[in-house]
């Protein structure tokens, strides 16, 4: 009988898995190891469009009523895409619901005219570029090593020698960076907001897959020289959920590392292997098949299967067990309720490294919607930790 390589994959990563500990025998070893190559694809496949599971239920001068579901309830302030995401509104605290219906107030319309049975959803992108801030900026291109990536270049007003690096998460753009923006331009910190591989703005990789920070980090590698080169002489990083995840891989990989003076988290992720766990618990998978993800993306014999052009050390992404490692300055803010990146890790990292990591935690914020839950408390802690690493720098310098 004739085996197929596809076949004689799967086996071997079953032998691998099983090696592993984990058992699928319940469902039966090679279905088993195929729902774990499902899982893996799935962690590394960038996403398509976010659903819009709200309605538009009415509208009034001041005020819009939407369906009723956790995130129409969440306290803050939220942009609000509706209509096929054609048109964009800003929206603030509820002020009365239902059983079936919220009604929050409607801070202004940027564009389209939502209309009731529209569907909708919320976003933490309170505003679309820079200009949304007052903030001037410039479009520029880093020359990557997959291509030229469009960033944003926003300069300080009393610029300093110390420029920041902005990194948005998985499955967004650049727009989710802007809500810290201004804190840095007051701080005199000239920013780049960056795009990267497989983001739909940059170029992407040839496998068109992520890697999870350890290919992306190169890209913002690559930002870091152009900052440098402008006149910089040292930088801080500051990263949203996946892109917490890549500022760490550049903190410890980068060819600059030495310039890199502190880093910013935002609902990061600080170890890859519980925020899959998360996920897997979240649609019912069996803790046998996330493991076994685990083991396709870290197995060299896999990647036929997942579809990635090197595999990914999940071990190696937990910076709780890398955190004696870890040499700079880092404000770390999460949130205890966030449903997408488990706040436990950022705890850990904060318990472990006192000495570098200021932590912040919020209790129903969510996932990167810190600023928008509480942006006076969010922007406070920047400014603080800006002032305090920033004055170090300087006195160090004397």
């Amino acid at each position: 009988m004739r085996v197929s390589n596809r076949t004689r994959t799967l086996a071997a990563v079953a032998g691998g898995i099983a090696a592993s500990g984990v058992a699928v025998a319940a469902i039966g070893l090679v279905s088993g190891v195929a729902l774990s190559v499902y899982f893996a694809r799935k962690i590394v496949t960038p996403p398509g469009r976010a659903d819009s599971a709200l309605r538009v239920l009415a509208v009034g001068e001041s005020t819009i009523v939407l369906s009723s579901a956790a995130e129409s309830r969440a306290p803050g302030r939220f942009s609000l895409w509706f209509a096929d995401e054609s048109g964009l509104a800003r929206i603030g605290p509820v002020v009365s619901q239902g059983a079936q219906w919220v009604a929050r107030e409607l801070i202004e319309i940027e564009k389209g005219v939502p209309k009731p049975g529209d569907n909708a959803r919320t976003s933490g992108w309170f505003y679309l570029t820079p200009a949304g801030l007052g903030l001037h900026f410039d479009e520029i291109v880093i020359h990557t090593e997959l291509g030229p990536a469009p960033a944003w270049l926003i300069p300080a007003a009393n610029p300093s020698a110390t420029w920041a690096i902005h990194i948005h998460g998985r499955g967004v753009q650049r727009p989710e960076t802007v809500r810290a923006l201004g804190e840095f331009y007051d701080a005199g910190v000239t920013s780049i907001a960056v795009s990267y591989r497989n983001d739909r703005e940059a170029p992407s990789s040839p496998d068109g897959r992520y890697g999870l920070g350890s290919t992306e980090y190169r890209d913002v590698d690559a930002a870091i020289s152009f900052a440098l080169a402008s006149g910089a002489e040292r930088v801080i990083l500051m990263g949203w959920s996946m892109g917490g995840a890549t500022a760490l891989q550049t903190l410890v990989r980068s060819k600059n590392r030495a310039k890199i003076l502190g880093l910013v988290l935002d609902s990061p992720v600080i170890a890859w292997g519980p925020t899959m766990d998360l996920h897997g618990d979240l649609n019912h998978i069996p803790s046998r098949v996330q493991r076994g993800a685990q083991a396709v993306l870290s197995s060299e014999q896999s990647q036929f299967l997942v579809g990635t052009a090197q595999p990914l050390d999940i071990a190696q992404m937990n910076f709780v067990d890398r955190a004696d490692e870890l040499d700079r300055p880092i404000l770390l803010m999460h949130s205890e309720d966030d449903g997408y990146v488990p706040v436990g890790p950022s705890r850990e990292l904060a318990a472990a490294r006192p000495d570098i990591v200021t932590y912040e935690e919020f209790d129903t914020a969510g996932h990167t919607r810190l600023w928008n839950y509480d942006s006076e408390r969010w922007l406070l802690a920047i400014r603080n930790w800006l002032a305090t690493v920033l004055s170090d720098d300087v006195a160090a310098a004397e």
